[in-house]
């Protein structure tokens, strides 16, 4: 029987195996319908290593199944990606990944609740991120608005076209509404 619940944890630097692990289970199967092969081939190679500095932030999360199985991660930084600079009030989403064996059961909400939750705390108003444009719908579906289309420097001479994405927090009333549509949807098998 494969375990289906999972708890949110921080990750450390004891967690970098693991999460390159899971990168390379995830990261291959499901950005290979939104690029070309000769494009994401030398992109993944940097794409899925686990980033130290990262895991070892305070603001970067693991789903664990109740066997310990690692099954999603992610995170958020004031800093934009690649050592940028960090501007008041805005955050940055970081490396999420699921496991294909685990898509569409609500890990990576959950991974993004966790950081929307914990940044907000810190004085967080609003999220960026460079999603990949297979996680596009992903990241829609939670409420960010895309800015637009650029292709992202990720290495020497490896770039990946990617989505400019916004998200402003919502207010109390905001997020009740969406967390009893949430439900709803989760009953409904919708989400």
């Amino acid at each position: 029987m494969i375990p289906t619940r999972y708890l949110v944890r921080n990750a450390d630097v004891d967690d970098i195996a693991t999460v390159t692990q899971l990168l390379q289970a995830s990261y291959p199967i499901l950005m290979k319908s939104a690029y070309d092969s000769a494009m994401l081939a030398p992109a993944l190679e940097l794409m899925t290593r686990a980033n130290p500095k990262l895991l070892s932030s305070g603001t970067y999360y693991l789903a664990e199944s109740e066997d310990g199985t690692v099954v999603g991660c992610g995170g958020w930084t004031r800093e934009s990606p690649g050592g940028g600079t960090a501007v008041e009030g805005i955050g940055h989403i970081r490396h999420f990944g699921t496991h294909p064996g685990w898509t569409r059961k609500g890990i990576g909400r959950a991974i993004f609740r966790r950081c929307e939750e914990d940044a907000r705390a810190s004085g967080i108003r609003e999220f960026e991120c460079y999603s990949s444009l297979n996680a596009e719908c992903f990241y829609s579906a939670l409420g960010f608005e895309r800015i637009g289309v650029l292709d992202i420097q990720i290495g020497p001479e490896v770039s990946l076209t990617s989505c400019h994405m916004h998200y402003r927090f919502r207010d109390e009333t905001e997020r009740q509404f969406l967390a009893d549509k949430e439900h709803s949807e989760d009953r409904n098998g919708a989400v």
